[in-house]
């Protein structure tokens, strides 16, 4: 059987954006956080359409109002109400498979990222949507516990994770390595899995996501975040890291081509000073573009210049993530990419 899992930068019909309610953590940043999703929005729509999901009638009407008066093409949007708890979209989000020549939606189960946080609206989320016609593609309900934000592949087999998130008991306590990786590929048509050992972010509530820490660029090239301060606490861990990725393997037995992205200063919240997990490797791939936070930091520049040489025929487009940090994840927790041929036409977005 032919099976596979698509890479980020696969042709997309949408990303998908789950709105912050009033009711959320978010509350106290609200105008904050809605103001770095309206720059996402306009970002996006200039190559792509957007699905929003919005928690009730009122913010949808909302924020059809606010996207026609910054002159966001209507045919680019679509805001749909469904409940949610929270806006992290890359790991409550369908998981995209191209299985014998047909694309699948796989419905991961989502726990808040080990039951740290309330995420059973978020959990049901798809399949609310899939109930709402919103899909062409079918959704697949699956029993693993698996976030989107855990996981990034080559498109051709490969799939890189840490184990510190994969093998957390939290997430899925009776499996252990083996049994991860058959369910990796009988699920995603997975051949080889490659385990970090190391990373981290301080502040980081997804036990080290390697979005956070590591990504494919293409099927020969990997960023990744390298502390370059010896008193900076992630500095060690990111070390080694760093000399694991140098040591993987690509199938053909050559080394990865490894793109350092810059550490920039370190970011603390405003209320308690605890710190806040920065990373430019949260970056977002779109149809002809990428689009990377930013933090008002110096090392911002060099970020997009690293990014802009992995994505030769791509537009390189900064968003300041110094609102979404203050919730703990950052530009790509925000997203996630719906395949060609994932939507509904009737909803007539192009």
């Amino acid at each position: 059987m032919t099976l596979r899992l698509f890479p980020e930068w696969h042709p997309q019909d949408a990303i998908q954006l789950t709105w912050p309610t009033p009711t959320s953590d978010w509350a106290p940043l609200l105008e904050h956080i809605e103001a770095t999703l309206e720059a996402m929005v306009v970002a996006i729509t200039r190559y792509q359409p957007v699905l929003v999901v919005v928690h009730d009638e009122p913010q949808r009407e909302r924020l059809a109002a606010r996207f026609t008066a910054l002159g966001i093409d209507t045919r680019r949007w679509h805001l749909v109400v469904a409940p949610s708890d929270d806006t992290w979209a890359r790991d409550h989000g369908p998981i995209a498979i191209e299985r014998e020549g047909r694309l699948t939606l796989l419905d991961y189960v989502f726990t808040g990222w080990g039951g740290k946080f309330a995420a059973e609206r978020d959990d049901a989320l798809t399949r609310a949507l899939a109930s709402r016609q919103v899909f062409a593609a079918p959704v697949e309900s699956q029993a693993l516990v698996l976030e989107g934000g855990a996981i990034d592949t080559d498109g051709e087999g490969t799939l890189l994770t840490t184990s510190a998130c994969l093998l957390n008991p939290n997430r899925n306590p009776d499996l252990d390595r083996d049994a991860i990786e058959n369910c990796l590929g009988e699920q995603l048509g997975v051949s080889r899995v490659l385990w970090l050992e190391n990373g981290h972010l301080e502040g980081d509530d997804t036990d080290s996501h390697i979005d956070t820490l590591a990504r494919f660029c293409d099927p020969a090239t990997i960023a990744y975040v390298r502390c370059d301060d010896p008193q900076d606490p992630h500095y060690e861990a990111l070390a080694a890291m760093e000399n694991e990725l140098k040591a993987l393997r690509r199938e053909d037995g050559s080394p990865y081509r490894l793109l350092a992205l810059p550490w920039p200063k370190p970011c603390f919240d405003p209320d308690d000073g605890h710190r806040l997990p920065a990373t430019y490797a949260n970056f977002l791939i779109i149809n002809g573009a990428v689009l990377v936070p930013t933090y008002g930091d110096a090392a911002d520049f060099q970020a997009l210049k690293v990014i802009d040489g992995a994505f030769p025929g791509r537009d390189v487009i900064p968003i300041d993530c110094r609102a979404v940090i203050r919730q703990h994840g950052s530009l790509h927790c925000l997203t996630m990419q719906l395949p060609r041929g994932s939507l509904n036409p009737s909803l007539s977005l192009g």
